[in-house]
């Protein structure tokens, strides 16, 4: 089973880029997609119904053209679960689960707060609220993948110049320390549990050529319970996709 996970900072702009095309070729059982910018009834259904997606669910934000996240599924999901349950992050379309036979998968598309002080405390605010919720969840599905944009570099490893961006939002030390916190309930960071070396990231700057230059932040994850450690063969990062600033990360499980 191929699961993609992958911010395309807007579907209906990432259609104009060949993306149908794509993820034919990529043939992933289930994609999880963040920024989607767009409502369900803005895009035709069926180009992905063609493609064997014949389960999709969106949780869009109020805010036209903001945020969102969407799951395509060719298997039937058990369950759906659209939102947290709190108003202010499912205003804003975070959050989306789907539950199947074997395990359960969570698409998260967390704030950012490089845009400044308000929204840095609004993604403090989240990480506190989020903590505690994906407590619960855990302890109610105990083989758990919770994939997406988690907007934080975890390690240095997982930034070009961290020396320069030590005090920069994503890398900051209370971050770092949340996705610490946060695999010590008991997942894995599954792409760290095959590659260990650097330079690997998901998220580019689109000025100053940075991504020619691999200068990005890996920011995208797929963290999962341990117990579903022996299940997955491989996470890789496809660094070659170019329909947005980030690029897609794939997990192959049994």
């Amino acid at each position: 089973m191929l699961i993609i996970t992958y911010n395309v900072n807007g579907l209906r702009s990432a259609l104009s880029k060949d993306f149908l095309n794509w993820l034919k070729a990529t043939n992933a059982d289930i994609v999880c997609l963040q920024e989607i910018k767009c409502e369900l009834e803005q895009i035709k259904v069926s180009d992905f119904e063609h493609l064997g997606y014949n389960y999709i669910y969106f949780h869009s934000a109020q805010k036209k053209g903001y945020s969102g996240v969407a799951i395509l599924s060719k298997i039937k999901p058990l369950h759906i679960e659209i939102g947290c349950g709190i108003d202010k992050y499912d205003d804003e379309g975070r959050v989306i689960r789907c539950d199947f036979e074997t395990f359960s998968l969570m698409n998260v598309y967390m704030p950012s707060g490089s845009s400044g002080e308000e929204r840095q405390n609004f993604k403090f605010q989240w990480m506190n609220d989020f903590f505690a919720y994906i407590e619960g969840i855990k302890e109610r599905y105990k083989e758990l993948i919770v994939c997406g944009d988690f907007n934080i570099c975890h390690e240095s490893i997982d930034i070009h110049n961290p020396k320069s961006n030590a005090n920069s939002s994503g890398f900051l030390p209370e971050e770092r320390a949340w996705i610490t916190k946060l695999l010590q309930l008991g997942f894995i960071d599954t792409f760290r549990d095959f590659n260990k070396e650097a330079h690997h990231y998901t998220w580019w700057s689109y000025r100053a050529g940075a991504r020619k230059k691999n200068l990005g932040w890996r920011i995208d994850y797929f963290i999962a319970s341990e117990s579903l450690k022996n299940r997955i063969s491989r996470t890789i990062i496809l660094s070659e996709a170019l329909h947005s600033d980030h690029c897609p990360v794939m997990l192959d499980m049994k």
